[in-house]
């Protein structure tokens, strides 16, 4: 290999004598850890050096769910060349080899990925990689205890401290994840997961008008930001003015100029828009202001009707349902959740366990779409647990849409008692949501309890005018 080994970013060896592959690599590193659209960069780095193992290990990664034939030929490549390849890169090989196969066990892979960081601490690249598998997990604290090992190998480095926010945020370490990602804003103040994980905490703590400022001052960065980057960003922005009771016509021009508008976009990645838009109007449809959107709910459902859009991730899938549902296309919604199903079945004991509740809130939303929340009611049972359905790959934030969802089943078929007792323990945490005080009221109203009635309906009011 003499003459042959350049160093990566991180500073680890990769047999290759061209500059350009190497450059192409970094680009790629950065692309990831960024959010940046052009992670397609990867693809040049074999052109430039037809027998880098990292080069095609990569390239082969990042083609494999959009094109497996051309990552295949990439995984035959890297491995024709394993034998002149660096201890790195045997090692990269080893474990993006096993996270593409197709009796894949995700415990092994993020410990595979342990294994690797131990070794080769400076690689965020693969920190990401793995956090991102622990979140469709729903293993936060592993995706803490990982990070919290190579930091002191990073400690000045930009990405890194975002990275430690965002597990923080789901163990609910508000104060911690808030001084995590200031500290990587001070690094970079343009690292969008860092702005990210700030607007997280003002949310979760309802100061949502300080949100909604702090991230629109941020969005001139979101331009390099990959779809479902910048629009994810843009739908936080769009919550924050729904809760903070803002007029809807600003819900709506955020979903038209930043999220919907996207989708104009050459390069745009449509299934991660839609997952943005249509967790928006959900949202938007529990809080009954749906009809100032006018068709738009239509024509987003004849969007997602095109089965492109299906199967690529549980969280799409179960909005898709109820979209489709909601819409009047139940033959479209019946087939999807058919297709669901099938996919369970054909999981190992282990997997279905998992997915349980996944699979239940499946089949519940298409129920609440199609207007039978007592078929609803019946499938997720009084006593649902709707934590348990992060394993679809839901952020707390995201999940919130489906604890509404679960409240306002229970209010329509008259569950008041047992709405009240659920909302009760969720607004300990979230007081200063306005919606939260009006599922309140209501609960109370159909209760009989007037005066409860009374105070929770002039808490939400105090709300609704003290923010926007």
């Amino acid at each position: 290999m003499e003459g042959r080994v350049k160093l990566d970013k991180w500073g680890y060896e990769v047999n290759t004598c061209s500059d350009e592959c190497i450059a192409a690599i970094n680009d790629y590193y950065h692309q990831v850890l960024s959010y940046g659209r052009k992670r397609s960069v990867i693809l040049e780095a074999p052109k430039h050096d037809k027998d880098c193992v990292l080069a095609h290990i990569l390239a082969a990664h990042f083609l494999c769910s959009a094109d497996p034939s051309q990552s295949a030929l990439h995984i035959q490549a890297a491995k024709s060349r394993l034998r002149e390849a660096t201890s790195y890169e045997k090692a990269i090989f080893d474990v993006l080899g096993y996270c593409m196969s197709d009796n894949r066990d995700d415990d092994v892979a993020l410990e595979l990925h342990f294994k690797l960081l131990r070794e080769f601490p400076r690689d965020l690249v693969s920190v990401k990689r793995a956090q991102v598998l622990c979140f469709y997990m729903a293993r936060p604290d592993l995706s803490l205890n990982l990070v919290q090992q190579v930091i002191p190998h990073n400690e000045q480095e930009e990405y890194i401290y975002g990275m430690l926010a965002f597990p923080l945020l789901e163990l609910s370490q508000m104060a911690d994840a808030k001084e995590a990602a200031t500290k990587g804003l001070n690094i970079n103040k343009q690292d969008c997961w860092s702005q990210h994980a700030i607007c997280h905490v003002l949310q979760y703590e309802c100061h949502f008008k300080e949100a909604v400022e702090f991230m629109e001052k941020c969005s001139s960065s979101w331009g390099s930001c990959s779809s479902f980057m910048k629009t994810h960003n843009w739908w936080h922005i769009a919550l924050c003015y729904l809760e903070g009771h803002s007029p809807i016509e600003k819900v709506v021009e955020v979903y038209d100029q930043c999220i919907w508008k996207e989708l104009e976009r050459y390069d745009a990645v449509s299934p991660e828009v839609y997952l943005n838009a249509l967790g928006l109007l959900l949202r938007v449809y529990v809080r009954g202001e749906l009809r100032i959107f006018g068709n738009r709910m239509k024509v987003l459902s004849d969007c997602v009707s095109d089965q492109v859009n299906w199967y690529l991730e549980w969280h799409l899938d179960v909005l898709i349902l109820w979209a489709l549902a909601f819409s009047g296309e139940h033959s479209k919604a019946e087939e999807l959740l058919k297709g669901l199903k099938r996919k369970f079945s054909a999981m190992n004991k282990k997997q279905q366990q998992v997915m349980q509740k996944g699979i239940l809130l499946a089949e519940a939303l298409f129920e609440y779409g199609s207007g039978n929340d007592e078929k609803a009611l019946e499938l997720l049972g009084p006593d649902f647990e709707c934590n348990g359905c992060k394993i679809i790959g839901v952020s707390d934030e995201q999940l919130d849409v489906f604890k509404e969802v679960f409240y306002c089943i229970l209010l329509n078929t008259g569950q008041a008692t047992k709405a009240i007792e659920v909302i009760e323990k969720h607004i300990t945490t979230r007081e200063g949501n306005p919606f939260l005080w009006r599922l309140m009221e209501r609960g109370y109203n159909m209760a009989s309890r007037e005066q409860e009635a009374t105070s929770a309906g002039e808490k939400a009011r105090a709300l609704e005018a003290a923010y926007f």
